[in-house]
């Protein structure tokens, strides 16, 4: 049973045609400026962390704030509007473009990933689908976000849970798969 024939001949696999958006230098340099300056960085020194990602191409609006230990694979393919978080320990795995709304936390260990793998295909090939995440959402802690998803405007997505399609607006998700399970309500203020 262990012991069978592979599905899949790794000796095949290509991503020649895959564009990474930059030369391989480039790419090169952001990997050292992120494996040093980021993890230096106190945690009051968010500014400096953003404006390093904006120098690598990220779009990253005011009052933005990201801990130390975040990563981003490509950061020219991430965009992050006003006033959102982003934990420890958050990897954007950004083969594809991530797109963030504004307000929005992605907490610490939470994973979004733009790639996969064709199943059906022996060479393994890589597939790439962008992320989106609307406007006051939450993703709680240690999370998986697969490639393709797009997550509602004030939706929130439970700890550690696993999300591989489309949620709806303004509801409480979680689990693995992640569903919707019920509305979510706030008390606005004036």
């Amino acid at each position: 049973m262990t012991n069978n024939t592979p599905f899949v001949d790794l000796r095949k696999y290509d991503q020649s045609w895959f564009d990474r958006g930059r030369p391989g230098w480039y790419i090169l340099l952001w990997w050292f400026v992120q494996a040093i300056a980021f993890p230096l960085t106190p945690h009051p020194l968010n500014g400096l962390r953003c404006a390093l990602l904006r120098l690598f191409g990220a779009r990253i609006g005011q009052g933005v704030l990201i801990r130390p230990t975040a990563r981003f694979t490509y950061p020219w393919k991430i965009a992050i509007g006003d006033y959102s978080w982003i934990g420890d320990d958050v990897v954007f795995y950004s083969l594809d473009w991530i797109y963030i709304g504004e307000h929005c936390v992605i907490s610490q260990k939470s994973y979004l990933c733009t790639g996969n793998h064709d199943l059906r295909d022996p060479a393994f090939g890589l597939k790439t689908a962008s992320i989106t995440i609307g406007n006051g959402a939450w993703i709680a802690a240690d999370c998986f976000v697969g490639p393709g998803v797009k997550i509602g405007s004030n939706a929130v997505i439970g700890a550690r849970s696993s999300v591989f399609s489309d949620l709806p607006a303004a509801q409480v998700c979680w689990g693995s798969p992640c569903l919707p399970r019920y509305e979510r309500k706030c008390e606005l203020t004036t």
